[in-house]
């Protein structure tokens, strides 16, 4: 089972998607442009400009702070110091640094701790290393096929044909290549919280199939 504080981290990772999707739809909402005709149009104009502004800001700003929270708490689980905080600027870096470290306090039922602190030095090294090759390969291809499934259903729904909106997409390849580089990085940060919930999982299927492929 998780610690309540990895739920909790789970939980501010989930919101960070949220509070920018719900910051860029705020922000849409806002058309300067509604100003045109007043008599204090320059006046008008400027302050739904800066609100439209402010708003995507405060979206960014209101996930940053996800982020250094669900960090924090994160390293209050593992009974550390909060000097691993400053890990937080690395990004997916520095979280699955924070993830990798071993945990001074686990559960008794915790079989991930158990697990990792049975091996030596260089068997943990290894492991880590082959762990963050395929965190990233997994993010990346959800990624893909995220995209994949998207352009699907906006075909199935506007009627216009794959090849022509991978072209729109291919016309804006820099914000597109942004904004799936930043879905990449926010599913390897849950890929590693989820690690220790997954293998629990997996040592228990193979606990519980065990007596049958004896018997």
């Amino acid at each position: 089972m998780m610690k309540k504080q990895s739920v909790l981290a789970f939980a501010f990772l989930l919101l960070i998607p949220l509070a920018l999707v719900l910051g860029g739809m705020l922000s849409n909402l806002i058309d300067p442009e509604i100003a045109a005709g007043h008599s204090n149009y320059a006046r008008n104009f400027q302050i739904l400009s800066t609100l439209k502004i402010l708003i995507f800001l405060g979206s960014a700003a209101g996930a940053a702070v996800l982020w250094i929270l669900a960090c924090l708490v994160v390293i209050r689980s593992k009974k550390r110091s909060l000097l691993w905080l400053l890990m937080a600027v690395l990004g997916p870096f520095g979280f699955a640094v924070l993830a990798m470290l071993s945990d001074r306090a686990p559960l008794v039922t915790d079989r991930y701790a158990r697990f990792v602190h049975g091996m030596n030095g260089y068997v943990r090294v290894g492991y880590e290393v082959c762990t963050f090759v395929i965190v990233w390969v997994l993010a990346y291809e959800a990624m893909v096929l995220q995209r994949n499934l998207m352009i699907r259903y906006e075909s199935a729904t506007t009627g216009v044909s794959t090849a022509q909106i991978i072209d729109l997409q291919n016309a804006s390849g820099g914000m597109w290549a942004f904004a799936e580089g930043n879905e990449v990085m926010f599913l390897v940060a849950l890929l590693y919280l989820l690690r220790p919930l997954a293998f629990s999982l997996a040592s228990q299927v193979a606990t519980m199939a065990s007596p049958k492929l004896k018997a």
